[in-house]
Order: structure tokens, then C-alpha cells, then sequence
């Protein structure tokens, strides 16, 4: 059976000059002569992702989208009509997301999270910003402090939307975020907190004493790597620390004053020394 938005293994049966014939179940599948690897040959097994091109025949890619079939994706807006918004998700046909499906009003060049499905009406594969129909809503078994996977979405008031693990949405608060981040983006983070909505508060770093230990482990480990010397102080910048060693400030200054109490460091006017027994 074809799995239409998800990516197929198929057998090359035939070629011709526009391309290649793959088959599979649900009939022969067109592989574009620009998408046709270099050395294929009929007989071959091959990857290929399928979907619908813009007069609803069946084509496959090996391209790869943003996002497959039931996933979450940030999107970017690259035109609208009447009838809906057309997002950028990597490939020819830009993913549709009708007026019915939109939690608010979207326009070129807008960033948003969107959940893409398949249409069972007209077999389609079509975007939705309304998310919340596609949330997990069973207990949530993460704790705090669990490590997790962030979809980064758009930027908000208080800072970043986020998917959670490809179930939860939740929010990346703007004061403790310490790097640029471009929607779209996966990257590991940690939870925070679980609210009563079900929605979940994220933080790119560990919280609390692992995420001290972590950092002094670190930052030791950079000294010792920088002949015994970082041009680092609680004097220097939030971005300047985050550039050098991945972590806030606020932590930065934790770790340097575990690592002095125990003896491990000199704090400098303008720098951390590694002290000779460490």
C-alpha cells in the first residue's frame, strides 16, 4: 500500500525520458527525471517521498519536506489566495492550509506552527495551524527534568512556541534563551513544568544541581582544553559567555563559584585560571 505524505520504498519497473515509472500497489508513481538519482537503474529498490503535484496526480521526490504526514512543522508563508495560505515545506507544491484550517489570519512571510494531514475527502495532504486537535491529551509521564525534543516555532510575547516530542505544545521563555534560534529548528531541551492546560514551560539547559554540575564539568574541561585560561568573568556578557561554553549566565556564575569553593579555580580580573592540582 502507498503512504501517501511519508516516504516509500519502490521498485524502478521502467524509464523514460521524463523520468522514471515506480511501482507500488495503488498503481505506477511518476520519479521526475530531476529527482532521479545518478547510476539508478530499472530494477532498483529506492526512497522516494510521494504526495500530489498541483494537478493531483501522484509524483515522488527525493526531496525532503519539513515535515511528513501527521508531523508538526514551523512553516514559513510564501503566498495566500482566496481560498487559504500556501506554506514553503521543500518542495515543488507548497503545503495549502485553507482559510477553515487557520487559528488566525496568515500572511507572506509569517512564520507558524502546522500540523499536516491527510485530507480523506479529497486526498490531499493539507496543513492546519489550529493545533489543537492534534495535541496528545493523555497524562503526560515526563518530569520535570526530563530531556526532550523542541520544534522551534515562532517568536510570541513571551517568547518561543514550541512542539514538545511531536505531542505537546509549550513555551520557551524569552529571559532564559541565550542564542539566536530560527524557526524550524530541532534542538534538545528540558522540562520545566507541566501546566494544568496540559501545555508544558521548556528550558534549553537543566535545571537546578545537574545542570551546576554539568557546567562546572564543562567549563573544566574548556580549561584544561585553553592551556588553563578562559577570557571569562561574572563581569562579561550574557552573549559572550553563551558563545564560549552553551550555557546562560546565571549558570556560568553557579558553576565558577562551585569550581572556587572547591578549590579548583582563581578568579581573575579578567579571567578563570585552572589551578595547577586541578
Amino acid at each position: 500500500m502507498l503512504h501517501l505524505g511519508d516516504y516509500n520504498f519502490l521498485e524502478i519497473l521502467r524509464e523514460l525520458e521524463h523520468g522514471m515509472y515506480l511501482g507500488s500497489e495503488d498503481g505506477d508513481v511518476l520519479l521526475p527525471r530531476k529527482y532521479v538519482p545518478e547510476n539508478a537503474q530499472v530494477g532498483d529498490m529506492i526512497s522516494v517521498f510521494v504526495y500530489r503535484d498541483s494537478e493531483d496526480r501522484l509524483i515522488a521526490t527525493t526531496l525532503e519536506p519539513k515535515a511528513k504526514v501527521d508531523q508538526f512543522a514551523c512553516l514559513q508563508v510564501r503566498d495566500v489566495s482566496n481560498f487559504g495560505a500556501f506554506m514553503e515545506w521543500g518542495l515543488e507544491k507548497d503545503l495549502f492550509v485553507p482559510y477553515r484550517n487557520q487559528h488566525e489570519d496568515l500572511h507572506v512571510g509569517q512564520w507558524a506552527l502546522v500540523y499536516v494531514y491527510l485530507d480523506e475527502n479529497s486526498d490531499r495532504l493539507v496543513g492546519s495551524t489550529k493545533l489543537g486537535p492534534f495535541l496528545s491529551y493523555d497524562p503526560i509521564t515526563l518530569e520535570e527534568g526530563d530531556e526532550v525534543q523542541l520544534l522551534i516555532g515562532p517568536e510570541k510575547a513571551l517568547g518561543f512556541q514550541v512542539i514538545v516530542n511531536n505531542k505537546y505544545l509549550g513555551m520557551l521563555y524569552r529571559n532564559e534563551v541565550f542564542r539566536s534560534l530560527t524557526p524550524g529548528e530541532y534542538t534538545q531541551g528540558y522540562l520545566k513544568k507541566v501546566r494544568e492546560d496540559n501545555k508544558l514551560d521548556v528550558s534549553l539547559q537543566k535545571q537546578g544541581y545537574d545542570e551546576v554540575r554539568e557546567a562546572s564539568e564543562l567549563i573544566l574541561a574548556r580549561l584544561r582544553a585553553e592551556n588553563g585560561r578562559l577570557p571569562l568573568t561574572d563581569k562579561s556578557s550574557p552573549e559572550l559567555i553563551y558563545q564560549t561554553l552553551g550555557m546562560s549566565k546565571k549558570t556560568f556564575k553557579k558553576a565558577i563559584g562551585a569550581l572556587y569553593k572547591r578549590g579548583e579555580v582563581q578568579l581573575l580580573p579578567d579571567s578563570i585560571s585552572l589551578l595547577v592540582s586541578s
